[in-house]
């Protein structure tokens, strides 16, 4: 079967592999028909892993595919059956697991993808418990970006930050894949957005999408701008996920009491900040990562319910390349997919 493997840092090579066998007791065999890309990928494209994983690897951290056959005991899934899978290997028995907290698994065998082979390959098996149904009527393309990105952002919004109908609420990078699905999901429920981009074609896709004011964070300061839009009263919510220099501008536009949300640092992983201003104004910051399958199930049921990803672009395995190169100069607006 083919798979596409990282040989080195920045090396990709589309190579031969050996079929997976019969599914065995609990496991499923699926047909990846579509990988949809994210940062993750490009980190561990360049190198950038967060542990020690083995050359070749098979990258691909978030994927959608249907059921070949399932193995003795599987009671949830048939052939045929259209499904997504988590990427994150967890145990399925700690606390956190059988809590349904899987983001935060005690003992987690790595990331598909990342640090272990991911689904970048035609057939894989896997455990049936990692596996999520999708609904009738969402398309493998849309499905593709349930596993990370449109689950990440359900999990930021409404698990950590507690996003209510009607707060205003401040979504940073319009352009990429979470960014525009924040734009989405906010507005669903009647969110004001404020939304930033660096280039002014960027920003008029931000506001088709809903968002009701953008700003270009090049050529003017989204601080000031947000300040003057919420009357200097500032915003519920931050939707952060950019890091850098940026991060305390985004602490200086919410409201007392006001709420931060983060997930990434693609402009830095390291900022300073002014503790007094911190609890003086009752600020609430949460690191979110990833998300849980309860997530994965909530997103692909927006999707059922007509809420579709923002695709930029659509490549073939063999350009998979191509895909990352526009995530890197970040020209992409929403998610780029992988079709094998």
């Amino acid at each position: 079967m083919r798979a596409l493997a990282l040989i080195a840092d920045r090396k990709l090579d589309l190579v031969d592999l050996p079929a997976p066998p019969p599914p065995g007791p609990g496991e499923v065999q699926i047909r990846v028909k579509a990988v949809g890309l994210n940062h993750l990928d490009l980190w561990g494209y360049r190198g950038m892993a967060f542990a020690k994983r083995a050359f070749p690897v098979v990258v691909g951290v978030e994927a959608a595919g249907e059921i070949v056959s399932a193995g003795e005991g599987v009671t949830k899934f048939k052939a045929g059956d259209p499904v997504v899978m988590y990427g994150a290997l967890t145990c399925g028995k700690c606390k956190a697991c059988v809590e349904g907290r899987d983001n935060l698994c005690e003992n987690v065998g790595g990331v598909m993808g990342f640090h272990v082979d991911g689904f970048a390959r035609e057939l894989l098996n896997m455990p049936e418990r990692l596996v999520i149904p999708v609904p009738k009527g969402v398309s493998m393309r849309d499905a593709a970006c349930a596993p990370v990105a449109f689950s990440t952002v359900q999990h930021m919004l409404f698990d950590n930050a507690k996003l209510q109908p009607g707060e205003t609420v401040l979504v940073h990078a319009a352009g990429s894949g979470i960014g525009s699905t924040a734009i989405l999901m906010a507005k669903a429920i009647g969110c004001t957005v404020i939304t930033t981009a660096g280039d002014d074609a960027k920003l008029e896709k931000a506001k088709a999408l809903g968002a009701d004011h953008v700003i270009n964070y090049r050529t003017d300061r989204f601080e000031t701008i947000t300040r003057k839009l919420t009357n200097k009263k500032g915003v519920d919510v931050v939707f952060e996920h950019v890091g850098g220099e940026g991060f305390n501008g985004s602490l200086l536009v919410l409201k007392r009491g006001g709420r931060l949300v983060t997930c990434g640092s693609t402009a830095g992983p390291t900022v300073q900040m002014n503790l007094m201003q911190l609890f003086q104004q009752q600020y609430k910051i949460f690191g979110s990562f990833g998300a849980t399958m309860k997530n994965i199930s909530e997103s692909l049921d927006k999707m059922a319910g007509g809420m579709h990803p923002v695709i930029d672009m659509e490549v073939p395995l063999e350009q998979f390349e191509k895909g990352l190169e526009r995530l890197e100069t970040r020209k992409v607006f929403g998610k780029v997919i992988v079709t094998l």
